[in-house]
């Protein structure tokens, strides 16, 4: 069975968004764009909340044929477009681009997901993320951190009713100031 990785663009402080929902202050060269790719990449599948999916959806189907698109944008784009997208929503009422629509539990959701999908999961969008970091069922955490201090926004992590001890397994500095750190539960 495969893992479920929360991985997100994160401030200093901890927010994956300004409060309008900008993400204007994130750094994604090259560089770190070609590592995502790496890691989208080894996914069996992709989970999104309704607005990561809306927000993915509206740029990346036509990004291969952005004139302002970088090499490691496009083949993102296809990499987007093979991977097969789960989309929890109880308000969307179709979706497409090679995704698929669920409601209902989350967990009992992921438990099927992982019957079906034998590799690693990711999880993306604060929202979603939340309910299974809520409830013990992510295996790694990827902070892609940025050198910027928002003040406020939508945080990385949920409220907790109890701490969440954390093991660091992996860490990388980007040539841009951005730095990975991966954990994993201890």
């Amino acid at each position: 069975m495969g893992k479920l990785i929360y991985s997100l663009n994160v401030s200093l402080d901890g927010f994956v968004e300004t409060t309008d929902h900008g993400l204007d202050w994130t750094t994604v060269d090259d560089e770190l764009h070609t590592w995502f790719n790496d890691q989208t990449r080894t996914l069996e599948a992709s989970l999104y909340g309704r607005r990561l999916y809306e927000l993915m959806a509206d740029y990346w189907p036509t990004g291969e044929d952005d004139p302002a698109a970088t090499d490691a944008m496009r083949e993102f784009a296809r990499i987007w477009k093979r991977m097969p997208k789960i989309v929890f929503s109880s308000s969307l009422a179709h979706v497409e681009h090679n995704s698929r629509l669920v409601r209902g539990d989350v967990g009992a959701v992921l438990e099927g997901l992982r019957r079906e999908f034998d590799g690693d999961l990711g999880v993306g969008g604060p929202n979603l993320a939340g309910q299974f970091v809520r409830r013990g069922l992510v295996d790694e955490y990827r902070l892609v951190i940025h050198p910027v201090v928002l003040g406020a926004g939508t945080p990385f992590w949920p409220e907790l009713d109890a701490q969440l001890r954390l093991r660091l397994v992996e860490e990388h500095a980007f040539a841009s100031g951005v730095e990975l750190r991966s954990y994993i539960p201890s």
